[in-house]
């Protein structure tokens, strides 16, 4: 009996490839798993591509609200960011497709797992862990580590030389990967670091802010518990609330970014990539943040976001660790709920407004007009305190200097430093008339 390999399908080249080459290289039977994780795909052809190319059987499993529940809210949630801009629109994805591919190769009963993401590349990363990390007993097989084939061009005659016929060309095209939250864009003149993007010819998602309206858009969301619910006063389930800021934000220019990041493997590249819906989330749930959750908290919590954002990148995220951090951000969370209005103007994104029922902004003590919760004199005993690790060292840097020798003194110790003075003075007289 052949062994079963199950193959992460996308329907595009690379993929179509494997699966012949399998079947050459490993003599088993291939069935191909297409994850819909709301990328824009004609499954039936993507299905009937994988069938025509020798896979015996072909899956789509549609996952869309598992990817929005169990790891984009909770990433955004998080507040969980690379690099100080990608919002990990793949990363997020990655190791959700390697648990799909888990799940089928324990139905079908299959010996490994196969993917195609490239040596050089961090999904290789991403998928191995996940895999490793659900299923430790399952073969990986990333063909791009092991095959002849260098180019798109060796894979295209590789094709031809067994007659398979696939509607893909020659032509160059940017490398892309596309959710339900973002779509990313790598290769051509972004190889260069010093080239500006051609950002007319490659985006699908967003109109470059030159083009977006010369008019103000107002969008209201709203959050329960750090989960944006609603938008512009109406409840809306998450798949369908991200379409909808997807189409608003791409509208006007929002969440466009060009950025030389730095890959799990240790080299440094260059994408662009488009997440108008999840810019405007990020920035409304940051907004509630500010007015919901105190000065200590919000400030570890901003640690975490930052480690959070490396575990998710590097593929980590089936990790004691992710999971303890995410546990963290569940209880940060409670308290998060309201509604935050947001001005979208030609790709910038302001605030206009928060309202919380959480809320820790207390007017009494922020209004210049002096409320029953604060006491200014209280200000002078606590900057005292507080600042008193300031006095001590500047103190010490004086006695290096040969300057002042002692903390000021109070007033009964002036007094007492006066009488000193005055009874050395005394001695020193009476010696002087002895002499």
């Amino acid at each position: 009996m052949k062994k079963k390999i199950i193959l992460a399908y996308s329907g595009g080249l690379d993929t179509t490839v494997i699966i012949p080459w399998l079947k050459e290289n490993q003599d088993c039977e291939v069935i191909a798993v297409c994850v819909d994780v709301g990328q824009i795909a004609d499954w039936k052809a993507i299905s009937k591509r994988a069938m025509s190319t020798g896979a015996s059987a072909c899956y789509v499993a549609d996952v869309k609200q598992e990817y929005v529940d169990d790891y984009i809210l909770p990433t955004l949630r998080a507040g969980a960011v690379y690099e100080d801009k990608y919002l990990l629109g793949t990363s997020t994805a990655r190791p959700l497709i390697a648990k799909v591919l888990v799940e089928y190769a324990r139905k079908e009963n299959a010996a490994a797992i196969a993917h195609g993401a490239t040596g050089k590349g961090n999904d290789q990363v991403r998928f191995d862990l996940g895999i490793m990390a659900l299923a430790p007993d399952l073969e990986i097989i990333a063909p791009w580590r092991t095959w002849k084939l260098k180019s798109r061009q060796d894979e295209m005659r590789y094709l031809a030389r067994r007659k398979i016929q696939v509607p893909f060309t020659k032509k160059n095209s940017y490398s892309m990967d596309d959710n339900l939250w973002h779509i990313s864009h790598e290769g051509l003149e972004l190889e260069d670091p010093a080239a500006e993007p051609q950002f007319r010819k490659m985006l699908s998602m967003t109109v470059t802010p030159e083009k977006a309206p010369n008019k103000v858009e107002y969008v209201e969301i709203e959050f329960e518990k750090g989960i944006p619910v609603g938008l512009n006063g109406k409840k809306m389930e998450g798949i369908a609330l991200i379409k909808q800021l997807n189409k608003i934000g791409g509208a006007n220019g929002i969440g466009i970014v060009d950025i030389v990041e730095n890959r799990v493997v240790g080299m440094k590249s260059r994408g662009v990539y488009e997440t108008p819906g999840g810019t405007i989330l990020y920035y409304a749930h940051k907004e509630l943040e500010h007015v919901c959750l105190d000065r200590q908290t919000y400030a570890f919590k901003q640690q975490v976001s930052l480690k959070m954002g490396e575990l998710i990148y590097g593929g980590l995220w089936f990790t004691p660790l992710r999971e303890a951090l995410s546990s963290f951000v569940d209880v940060t969370q409670q308290t998060v709920s309201g509604t935050v209005k947001l001005k979208l103007y030609k790709g910038s994104i302001n605030a206009a407004g928060v309202t919380s029922p959480n809320s820790l902004y207390n007017t009494s003590l922020a209004s210049f007009t002096t409320g029953e919760l604060f006491n200014h004199s209280d200000a002078k005993g606590f900057i005292k305190l507080y600042g008193l690790p300031v006095l001590v060292r500047s103190l010490m840097q004086q006695q290096k200097k040969g300057g002042a020798k002692s903390a000021p003194a109070s007033s009964s110790g002036k007094a007492k430093s006066g009488a000193s003075k005055t009874s050395s003075t005394k001695k020193r007289t009476t010696s002087r008339a002895k002499k």
